[in-house]
């Protein structure tokens, strides 16, 4: 199920189909809230990241990080372990490399993705967004870096959803990278091309080199979109 270039995080005993009932930070906050919050705090990130235009800007986590525990995190989330299904949706693969603002690789760091599905639904609770869920898709991914800080998944590409009258977030997903003496980063990746982009209230409170370093362009021939992060030591 896995893509093959950079292995999942799995429990201990192997993967099953059935999502732990462990629950995990319980969150309430609407989706209007939280990100409407999140833009007016935006230029303030931004401005810390202008400090170091290398590091990979900071963009806020928002309020559907998974709150239940599942077996499946590996790098296909197109596939659920056991389901018979494939994920709705247009199928994507993204690549990237984890690296220091000198460029050097930066091995066993730690990429959380999570992500609507095709719908723009989160499998979240505090979702409240009526579009459908898609029983077949992971939505939710950890992985480790390999040795030149080098990660691979396979996904769909993430439906927009409305916040409020007016604004609705153009695809994206979502990115927490971690390596011990680095700063963690959570961040988000959007995709080259979309309309969205160039209205987002989240994305446009970054200036515009930090905005080009959260769009992801795909290679040639619908190849995979790359999306590389850079980490700032502690």
């Amino acid at each position: 199920m896995g893509v093959g270039v950079v292995s999942g995080a799995r429990p201990a005993g192997g993967r099953s189909n059935q999502k732990g009932a462990r629950p995990m930070a319980s969150n309430s906050l609407s989706r209007r809230g939280f990100l409407g919050a999140a833009a007016l705090a935006g230029a303030a990130i931004g401005a810390r990241a202008a400090a170091d235009p290398l590091v990979t800007p900071s963009q806020t986590a928002g309020p559907f990080y998974p709150n239940v525990d599942q077996a499946d995190k590996d790098a296909d989330l197109t596939r659920i372990e056991g389901h018979d299904g494939v994920a709705s949706g247009e199928a994507v693969e993204i690549t990237g490399q984890v690296t220091d603002a000198s460029g050097a690789p930066l091995a066993n760091a730690v990429v959380d993705v999570w992500q609507a599905n095709a719908a723009g639904r989160y499998a979240h609770e505090a979702d409240s967004n009526p579009a459908p869920l898609d029983p077949d898709f992971q939505g939710w991914a950890i992985l480790t870096t390999d040795a030149e800080g080098r990660y691979r998944l396979r996904t769909v590409k993430p439906g927009a959803y409305p916040v409020t009258d007016g604004w609705s977030r153009p695809p994206h997903i979502h990115f927490k990278v971690a390596l011990r003496g680095y700063r963690e980063v959570t961040t988000q990746m959007y995709f080259d091309g979309e309309p969205l982009n160039d209205v987002d209230r989240l994305l446009n409170s970054h200036p515009e080199a930090e905005r080009a370093a959260l769009i992801a362009a795909r290679d040639p021939e619908a190849g995979p979109y790359r999306f590389n992060v850079v980490l700032q030591p502690v």
